[in-house]
């Protein structure tokens, strides 16, 4: 596999920002977003347990109907794909069970030989002390999820907006999650900037490495 230079991986997240305006005339090629929901999918999370699903909207009428609850962002309407960020509201047994069953179908192993993870899930997140707060721990694997999409999409030069500006109340109920287990946490439409947009070429303010990153 061909690695990019560390050069080109600075380019890159220096090219990237939270766009503000979006090319409403230019979508993603299928191809690309095909490559980026396979990067949704090969997201990174807690016991590789994927607490999580994505919801892409396109539909131009959806996209109005969600934009009034994110604040009147032009980002949601404007966008080639609009994703939100759904957790699961539980976590049962039977999620576990199933998570089990598709390792033991993807490596082709007896399910037994999972019985030390299944163990571990069941006494940290069903009966552990994150039990009670699974909802904030699976939000945090959605952020993982989020941190993922934007730099896979970078590195195919399409544009992203990091978004919590948005009634994810609303958003459930325009979506129909709560019937389906799930409950919107984040979202992050995506597409290409527009040309209009002036925070493109503003340079990226960040503090001095050395005060960010310490060595010990």
């Amino acid at each position: 596999m061909k690695m990019i230079e560390p050069e080109q991986l600075i380019d890159v997240l220096t090219w990237r920002y939270a766009t503000k305006q979006f090319d409403p005339g230019r979508k993603i090629p299928a191809e690309i977003w095909e490559a980026l929901e396979d990067a949704l999918v090969l997201s990174p999370s807690s016991y590789g347990l994927q607490p999580w699903q994505f919801y892409v909207v396109t539909d131009p009428a959806v996209k109005a109907a969600l934009r009034p609850h994110s604040w009147d962002q032009s980002q949601v309407t404007d966008c080639s794909h609009h994703v939100v960020f759904a957790i699961r509201t539980t976590l049962e047994a039977d999620f576990v069970e199933k998570y089990i069953a598709r390792i033991a179908e993807v490596r082709g192993v007896e399910t037994s030989a999972m019985d030390f993870l299944k163990g571990m899930i069941t006494a940290d997140i069903l009966e552990g002390p994150r039990s009670k707060i699974v909802q904030e721990w699976a939000t945090r694997q959605a952020y993982i999820a989020l941190g993922n999409f934007m730099i896979s999409a970078a590195l195919l030069g399409v544009d992203t907006c990091p978004m919590e500006g948005f009634d994810p109340a609303k958003y459930d109920e325009i979506l129909g999650l709560p019937a389906k287990g799930y409950k919107a946490v984040v979202a992050c439409p995506a597409g290409y900037r527009a040309a209009t947009d002036k925070y493109a070429s503003l340079p990226k303010v960040r503090f001095d490495k050395s005060d960010l990153i310490q060595h010990i």
